[in-house]
């Protein structure tokens, strides 16, 4: 009897142990298989992370409002084009990366090859895409207000504001806005406005007037800095030449000193306003305007363009010498003259196109010195 017993004994721990051994094997297959469907998974959520996120054509960019959540951003990336991968697995990318709650507001250029990775980490870092509108050297107000208008897609503030409101609209009520603003490139994005260009502009000019002010020549014939700017205008108006700023600079200093009219056409023209159509004749240079400098003295009352940084050194700066008169050779520089029978022989010779047959009497080999009349 007990032999039997323990007979049934063993029978039922083997049976036992044969159920272990099976269910353990099973467990394993389905680990293994578990693991190979991982081990799948993974490779294929690598392969979408880094592959091209669209099969075909796109949307140039893709816009991330205010207050749009992943989902809403996850939606106009499919309307786009972006077809690559399921839902779960951009989800997925973006918590691994962090960037799932932290999606910056832009506009973000859909680039053909782009992969998922690499879009998620623009809109997370606000890699939004940059436009550009470049403001000119020498450039007058009217023209800022042109370029900055047909500039898109930037925003139009400005629309329908006369000079002074466009001012008070910078918090500079009261200020001339000829001449306040930095000729630059300036980057901006969609949804800023030209007010936002106008803005940093002004402070860029601000900065670099102050700059300017503090390394002036000790002798320099200015007492303000609104005063360097209204010479540096003038300098940047008369030549396009980097190297005569220094030149045309001083020039104007002498004559600043020695209590002589500046005589400058550029003032002349700027004072005509509309009326200029292209040529400066004798009745516009006795015709009095506060910023004919043939008829008054000193400085004329604002700028007349706006002047690179270049020419704001140039003016704080000018060039020695005793050149009280230039002219052009009509190649964009200029012949300086001392005397004033110098200056005439070079007007002859470049402008009337009457040059003495000996070269020893050229005007090009006038003792250098520098105004144009």
């Amino acid at each position: 009897m007990l032999a039997a017993i323990g007979i049934e004994e063993v029978i039922v721990a083997d049976g036992r142990r044969s159920a272990l051994r099976w269910g353990l094997g099973v467990l394993c297959l389905l680990l293994l298989a578990m693991a190979a469907v991982a081990a799948w998974g993974w490779v294929h959520y690598q392969r979408f992370a880094d592959a091209p996120a669209a099969s075909g054509e796109t949307a140039a960019s893709l816009r991330i409002e205010r207050g749009d959540g992943f989902a809403t951003v996850l939606g106009r990336l499919r309307e786009a084009g972006i077809d690559a991968g399921h839902d779960i697995e951009w989800r997925l990318l973006a918590r691994h990366m962090d960037a799932a709650g932290r999606l910056k507001v832009g506009e973000y250029a859909l680039d053909p090859g782009l992969t998922p990775r690499e879009l998620l980490q623009r809109m997370r870092d606000g890699r939004v895409v940059q436009y550009r509108v470049t403001l000119v050297e020498g450039w007058n107000f009217r023209q800022v207000r042109a370029a900055l208008a047909a500039a898109d897609p930037l925003e139009h503030e400005t629309t329908g504001m006369d000079d002074a409101a466009l001012m008070a609209a910078l918090d500079q009520p009261g200020q001339h806005p000829e001449g306040r603003f930095l000729p630059e490139t300036y980057l901006y994005q969609r949804g800023d406005s030209d007010l936002d260009v106008l803005r940093r502009a002004h402070a860029a000019m601000v900065q670099a007037l102050a700059q300017a002010w503090e390394s002036r020549a000790a002798d320099v014939p200015l007492k303000t800095a609104d005063d360097a700017l209204v010479l540096a205008s003038i300098v940047e108006k008369e030549t396009g030449q980097a190297h005569e700023r220094p030149q045309i600079a001083g020039v104007f200093a002498r004559r600043l000193r020695q209590g002589m009219l500046l005589q400058t056409d550029p003032t002349v023209i700027y004072g005509m306003g509309s009326s200029y159509d292209g040529n400066i004749r004798r009745r516009h240079l006795t015709t009095d305007t506060p910023y004919n400098t043939y008829t008054r003295a000193g400085l004329p009352p604002t700028p007349i363009a706006m002047p690179g940084r270049a020419a704001l050194q140039a003016a704080v700066n000018p060039a020695p010498g005793d050149a009280l008169y230039f002219v052009s050779r009509n190649d964009g520089s200029h012949i300086f003259s001392a005397t004033y029978a110098e200056h005439r022989a070079a007007v002859d010779c470049y402008q009337r196109k009457r040059c003495p047959a000996t070269p020893a009497a050229t005007p090009a080999q006038a003792p250098e010195g520098a105004l144009r009349r």
